[in-house]
């Protein structure tokens, strides 16, 4: 290849890299942005690698075109040709066009990545659902020790069948909430009930009075609305939010017109920058 082609072709290449770096940067600022969950595994690494892979091409690149256009320069034979306004300009159209497109696909990715972890929360909740004995145990609420036993143990055995956490502060776990009064007031209860004495002895917890006051489930004013629905006027909707990278999913379930809700809660790392 002569001293022409080589200028041309590093000049190819220093464009493509100086728009691969603007596309990379402009879509990385958006996920940051808008908090979009499109990639699952963290990318702060990745990130930083590409921008210096992208860099050291453009000084590549560079380095290349100055050595040959000087030499063409020494040579006196430097006689390209005159570039086309018409053409350079739809170029620059193309590559201005492109950003919404790539907006488009990124928060179609988000979309995505939500209806996905929606419906895998479903069916692990849609699995616990199939043993109907265990169900309906959970729906004869009444509050007793038995019975807080024997909700204790099947949200335990779900909760090693999803492969979820245990305790109050974990990023992922699964109760039941039921409905209840205290006072004359209406509470929501949830289950298990998770001590913050977490050194108390077996026997100090089992001579503790059950009372209902240590099962409130703190709630926010919609998702009381949401509860109020279920239980006072009969609502069987699902009801699924997500908060940046946290999943919560309420699944209503009824038996013998005794109604409880499974509350599923679960987070994905993504990748950002604090991740």
């Amino acid at each position: 290849m002569n001293n022409r082609t080589w200028v041309k072709l590093s000049n190819l290449i220093g464009l493509v890299a100086i728009i691969a770096l603007v596309y990379w940067v402009f879509g990385f600022i958006v996920v940051e942005a808008f908090d979009l969950r499109v990639f699952q595994k963290r990318t702060t690494a990745i990130f930083g690698m590409s921008i210096m892979c992208i860099l050291a091409l453009m000084a590549g690149a560079l380095m290349i075109n100055l050595m040959f256009n000087l030499t063409r320069i020494a040579e006196k034979h430097n006689q390209d040709a005159a570039p086309d306004a018409k053409s350079s300009a739809k170029r620059w159209i193309a590559l201005v066009a492109s950003f919404p497109l790539i907006l488009v696909a990124l928060f179609g990715g988000d979309y995505l990545s939500v209806q996905e972890k929606k419906a895998e929360m479903i069916a692990g909740i849609e699995a616990m659902l199939a043993n109907q004995t265990q169900m309906a145990q959970l729906a004869d609420y009444s509050f007793d020790a038995k019975w807080i036993e024997t909700a204790d143990e099947v949200m335990e055995q779900n909760r090693k069948s999803l492969d979820l956490d245990r305790g109050r502060y974990s990023s992922r776990y699964l109760l039941l909430i039921t409905a209840d009064t205290l006072n004359d007031a209406r509470v929501f209860l949830s289950f298990p009930y998770w001590s913050d004495h977490s050194d108390d002895t077996d026997e100090k917890k089992a001579a503790a009075p059950l009372q209902k006051k240590n099962f409130i489930r703190g709630t926010t004013s919609e998702e009381r609305a949401y509860l109020t629905e279920v239980f006072d006027h009969g609502s069987r909707e699902i009801r699924f939010n997500t908060d940046g990278r946290e999943y919560v999913l309420f699944y209503p379930y009824s038996v013998n017109g005794k109604t409880i809700v499974l509350y599923f809660r679960d987070y994905e790392r993504y990748g950002k920058l604090s991740s």
